[in-house]
């Protein structure tokens, strides 16, 4: 192990880790409530807060981390307004935050240089500020999906049904869209804007066709991102590739193989119930006479 002798490796294991912890199980929350777009607006939201704050000589990592919950608490606002068409507030936020980074970045011409690191990810690069802070999201995330486990599990799968039952849906939908802001924010130094979701979304996919409970959806998706981001890491390493791209490649490649495998096994149990239930009524009724054996005994 090599690379781990090197200090920005650590970083970057750590990073990687701590992120592919949460943003797994964020994943799983939001494909079941049928939000999966909504961390891929959040980060394009982010990134016009980040040249916001590159523009205005303030910390990117901060004013995007800030700009991605004021985002997260505006799609809510706006997915109530239309309730019927949740999916329009996606694309109203998105283009907004899209169209207000484009702008800022066209008012200086030095930002869109220093941009590349934000839109592919520099996991590398991590400083401490942006470990401290990934610490940070990784606990507040993990304390509010293990106290809430139980009403976000009720509000996932019939929010009605929580809403009549007497639970705070409105609040906790608000504290649920804050905390998928911070986490999108938070994973954006490991894989950039453009390949966030792929944090979040792929390890949840896989797990969710694969795993029989939610609570083993959970913890699957946990081991499919560890996976993913410690062999893309590792992978980048030894073959000089940028780590957000081959982070997201291999989690790619596993939810391919991941759903492969599974419908190979399924196609495998298949043909042995059907062998098997022509055994059944063999021995029940006896093997078919054929027709040449029916002439010949005539």
């Amino acid at each position: 192990m090599e690379m781990l002798q090197y200090d920005f490796m650590q970083r970057a294991f750590c990073a990687g880790g701590l992120i592919a912890v949460i943003a797994s199980v964020l994943g799983v929350y939001l494909m079941l409530r049928r939000q999966a777009l909504m961390a891929d607006m959040l980060s394009h939201v982010s990134l016009a807060g980040v040249a916001a704050g590159a523009y205005l000589n303030w910390n990117p990592t901060l004013s995007g981390f800030l700009t991605a919950i004021v985002g997260a608490v505006a799609v809510e606002y706006v997915r109530r307004s239309y309730k019927t068409y949740s999916e329009i507030s996606v694309a109203i936020i998105m283009v907004g935050g899209l169209s207000t980074a484009v702008v800022l970045m066209s008012l200086n011409k030095s930002i869109s240089k220093s941009f590349t690191s934000y839109l592919f990810g520099s996991v590398v690069a991590v400083d401490q500020t942006q470990l401290i802070l990934m610490a940070a999201v990784t606990v507040i995330g993990g304390l509010f999906f293990f106290l809430l486990r139980r009403p976000l599990y009720q509000m996932t799968f019939d929010e009605e049904t929580a809403r009549v039952s007497g639970l705070p849906v409105g609040l906790i939908s608000m504290m649920f869209s804050v905390l998928t802001g911070m986490i999108v924010a938070a994973a954006m130094p490991v894989v950039g804007v453009l390949l966030v979701s792929s944090l979040i979304v792929l390890p949840a996919s896989l797990a969710i066709r694969i795993a029989s409970r939610f609570s083993a959806a959970l913890l699957l998706a946990v081991v499919i991102g560890l996976t993913g981001v410690f062999t893309g890491l590792t992978a980048s390493y030894q073959l000089s590739l940028p780590p957000g791209g081959t982070i997201a490649l291999v989690l790619l490649a596993l939810l391919l193989i991941g759903v492969g495998l599974k419908k190979a096994i399924r196609f495998v149990r298949s043909k042995s119930s059907h062998v098997a239930a022509a055994d059944t009524e063999m021995h029940t009724y006896g093997p078919i006479p054929r027709l040449s054996e029916d002439s010949h005994n005539h």
